[in-house]
């Protein structure tokens, strides 16, 4: 089962990078991973923002709405958590003090996606 829901995991990554790369979005990273933790999708949209805003997308992919949509899945705790591997990146990179943040979060349930822009 554990397997099963990495593939479906996968899956919804690549459809919400198609997704985000159809909406405009340059895809600057993906499954960034520090100590802290991982942020799935890190991207910018320069038609909206120019180079002022670096976005931090968290997929959440599921095959049904069975136990409720995936978004729920993205807690207090979990946005805490992107929130400090986010911050991370950006003094990593040298960029904390040139570009602002934003947190979205990318529901996918088949073939269906919802994005929530500044999701928290």
């Amino acid at each position: 089962m554990k397997e099963l829901n990495k593939v479906t995991g996968l899956q919804g990554e690549v459809q919400a990078k198609k997704y985000l790369q159809k909406h405009g979005y340059h895809i600057i990273e993906t499954n960034y991973k520090n100590k802290i933790g991982e942020i799935d999708i890190i991207a910018q949209n320069k038609k909206l923002f120019g180079n002022k805003c670096i976005i931090f997308v968290e997929v959440k992919t599921r095959t049904s709405k069975a136990f409720g949509l995936p978004r729920e899945a993205v807690t207090p705790t979990k946005q805490n958590k992107i929130r400090q591997v986010a911050t991370a990146y950006m003094i990593e990179n040298n960029i904390y003090e040139k570009v602002g943040m934003r947190f979205d979060v990318i529901d996918v349930v088949g073939d269906d996606i919802t994005h929530i822009e500044n999701a928290f």
